[in-house]
């Protein structure tokens, strides 16, 4: 017996409503979460797959990654990091993608009576008993603020003050819940919506510290190649490069 054409349409409908969705894990580097969210939702809308992102320091997952951590994806605030699992053959080769710089800057709450037109010597207030970074030992957002401030002369003054956060996200938290007078943040989160209202800010001069280089890869033990090549495509899209330059990076075609 010859099934109906319309039997089988209806047939596929219900497999496809059926079937789960594809599901992408993402690690990424905590200054990317409202980026990054902004973006995955709009390729989700797109596609109808799911992305389950993990945001934290950028060193925490390379260690884990090279322990076999389960992830599809890896959006490094550090460029070393993918490059170095790139020379240890644990990425898809020809994956690594340089997405956008990052910048550093100093943030402070709203009420708060430091004055940051001084920049870098605000740190010299007396009133400053506490500066929230991020560790240096897994954070390049750590690494960049202890280079600006020995630039700017003032870290054999300062480190005593200095409260460390696991990760850029975790330091922004500090200098909020009034853990910290002031911290190093990156500007994506400075102009994040709960930031941006609650507080202010300086950019630090980037010629203080290293370039904040940012790359993603494609984990070799992904399951989700594919999908996880469709998204990386994605987050070249012009719209998507909108979306970092709007929280502040600076993506590969500007100059």
């Amino acid at each position: 017996m010859r099934i109906k054409p319309f039997l089988l349409i209806l047939f596929a409908l219900l497999w496809a409503i059926a079937a789960p969705a594809q599901e992408l894990r993402v690690a990424a580097a905590s200054d990317l979460r409202y980026a990054m969210q902004d973006i995955a939702t709009h390729f989700e809308a797109e596609t109808g797959s799911k992305l389950s992102i993990s945001f934290g320091s950028s060193g925490n997952f390379y260690n884990q990654i090279q322990n076999g951590g389960p992830y599809d994806l890896y959006f490094s605030a550090d460029i070393e990091y993918p490059r170095n699992l790139e020379a240890a053959g644990l990425i898809l080769p020809g994956s690594l993608y340089e997405y956008a710089t990052g910048k550093l800057v100093l943030w402070v709450p709203q009420n708060s009576p430091l004055n940051l037109e001084k920049g870098m010597d605000v740190l010299l207030d007396p009133r400053v008993k506490k500066i929230a970074i991020a560790n240096p030992a897994h954070a390049p957002y750590g690494r960049a603020a202890i280079s600006a401030m020995q630039a700017a002369k003032v870290y054999d003054r300062v480190q005593d003050k200095l409260v460390r956060g696991d990760n850029i996200s975790q330091t922004a938290q500090f200098v909020q819940s009034g853990g910290a007078d002031i911290g190093f943040i990156a500007l994506s989160l400075a102009l994040s919506p709960p930031m941006k209202s609650t507080g202010r800010f300086v950019e630090v001069p980037a010629a203080t510290y290293p370039p904040i280089k940012q790359a993603a890869v494609i984990l070799k033990t992904s399951k989700q190649q594919e999908l996880a090549q469709r998204f990386l495509e994605y987050f070249r899209k012009p719209a998507s490069a909108e979306i970092l330059r709007q929280y502040g990076f600076v993506v590969p075609t500007e100059k």
